[in-house]
């Protein structure tokens, strides 16, 4: 079994690319804290519990009250890396004569609002890191050089948490709080569907590989899953 050396807190962890995260952080020797909205359904979570050192709290990232209750439960543990892996597409309801405004509010809650939530709800237990790390999960179709159609809510949420996480970072820079969005790739989860691009297995380990290499000089870009940073 290999050395703990870390705590990471996972959220959206029952499924893609958050499962996957919680895989290779126990396989690697990390203390993993995983959340999802729904811990009694999550059983392959529970499966990766025999491979390492796995917490699996309750945590619905736009409900206020769940949030409360987390960060009381996080009380003074220390964090390491936090990734913000919850997020949500929404439906197909977002084009110019097909508008769902409440849609359009649940996904900024979801993707942008709540990342920035729970990174600094968790500034005491980051501060207790020798060498904290923050990542949250973005999207190509977040970047403004993206010319697709369609998907407002989707592509605004991802843009405004590019914004987010980089004013994190200007803000954090002098606590040596590294704060990055991330773009995973297009992946073959159920979100990405089955002709993206790159595996969930493939897109987390190079995300691993970045945050082992990660630095201060790197804090506020955006980068991609193999390191490289991506044009906003």
């Amino acid at each position: 079994m290999p050395t703990i050396k870390e705590t990471a807190v996972i959220t959206g962890a029952n499924r893609g690319l958050g499962l996957e995260f919680v895989r290779q952080m126990l396989n690697s020797g990390y203390k993993v804290i995983a959340t999802c909205r729904q811990p009694d359904d999550a059983e392959e979570l529970y499966q990766l519990a025999g491979s390492g050192s796995l917490t699996v709290l309750p945590l619905e990232v736009d409900d206020p009250h769940s949030v409360d209750s987390f960060i009381k439960a996080m009380d003074e543990q220390p964090v390491d890396i936090l990734v913000n892996n919850a997020g949500v597409m929404g439906a197909p309801a977002q084009d110019i004569d097909n508008m769902e405004v409440n849609l359009w509010l649940k996904l900024l809650r979801v993707n942008t609002i709540a990342p920035f939530e729970l990174t600094t709800r968790l500034l005491p237990n980051l501060r207790m890191s020798d060498r904290p790390r923050v990542i949250a999960m973005s999207s190509q179709m977040g970047a403004l050089n993206s010319n697709g159609e369609g998907f407002y809510a989707y592509r605004s949420s991802k843009a405004a948490l590019n914004k987010v996480m980089q004013t994190l970072a200007i803000q954090l820079a002098k606590e040596h709080i590294i704060v990055c969005p991330v773009l995973p790739g297009w992946v073959q989860t159920d979100m990405g569907g089955k002709d993206a691009d790159i595996s969930v297995d493939e897109s987390v380990k190079g995300m691993m590989r970045l945050l082992e290499n990660l630095s201060l000089e790197q804090s506020g870009q955006f980068l991609t899953w193999h390191g490289t940073q991506h044009t906003w």
